[in-house]
């Protein structure tokens, strides 16, 4: 069982999870909940060759597996970070390192995760994090999985389901399990505002356009600062 993201306490209190464990209990229970969040693991390897991750790897090229067991796990996420990008990183079909939508930790192209593979002595990364149609998508080459378990996310989404199992004769293709949401559970009303939730996203999309506009903007002035400063020499 691992930490992810909503295992913090700012996302129990957007998300929810705060207003209802205080309106059952106390917020003592709470409190509770979170020493046992701090307390989960960050990754797992299993059997020597597939690391298992909540969100995904990281902006900084060498880190290595023993790096990742110094972490101390006993404390709030922080906003940056190799213990951060573990829990908040998504991939991309791109190579390189890109801005995330969420605005927290970054985006990782498949070059990322061979060189991490290959620098740790690994063959597969598994991570969750993002809902996927199918509950599960092959990425990156077949060198990365990502499995999302919760069918019908939020009540509005319409994914199956996955779960994998793993056979120790074939650790780098797992028994993929898929399932889909209970169609006559009780509907009970949610203690967070997804409205609310995705209109933030939304804004924090448009922010990071706005950023890469213009970092864009910087990128062609330099360029052609430098080409005015080529011809000036030129004629000079």
């Amino acid at each position: 069982l691992l930490r992810g993201n909503h295992e913090s306490r700012v996302m129990n209190h957007l998300y929810g999870f705060e207003a209802e464990v205080i309106h059952k209990y106390s917020a003592m229970e709470f409190d509770l909940f979170e020493s046992v969040f701090e307390a989960l693991p960050l990754a797992a390897v299993i059997g020597g060759k597939v690391l298992v991750v909540h969100g995904g790897l990281f902006r900084r090229q060498n880190v290595t597996l023993n790096e990742i067991r110094r972490i101390d796990r006993f404390c709030e996420i922080p906003a940056e970070g190799i213990m951060c990008e573990l829990l908040w990183s998504d991939p991309k079909q791109s190579i390189g390192i890109g801005r995330s939508m969420r605005g927290v930790a970054c985006n990782f192209g498949p070059d990322v995760t061979d060189n991490f593979l290959k620098r740790n002595n690994l063959s597969l990364v598994v991570r969750s994090h993002e809902v996927r149609d199918e509950g599960y998508s092959w990425e990156h080459g077949r060198r990365l999985i990502t499995v999302f378990s919760a069918p019908d996310y939020c009540g509005m989404m319409r994914n199956q389901g996955a779960i994998l199992k793993f056979h120790v004769s074939q650790l780098t293709t797992p028994e993929i399990i898929q399932f889909s949401a209970v169609t006559n559970a009780p509907k009970r009303a949610p203690y967070f505002d997804i409205q609310k939730i995705m209109g933030a996203l939304q804004a924090q999309q448009e922010r990071n356009k706005q950023l890469d506009n213009a970092e864009n903007d910087v990128g062609r002035q330099r360029t052609n600062q430098g080409r005015q400063s080529s011809q000036m020499a030129g004629g000079l």
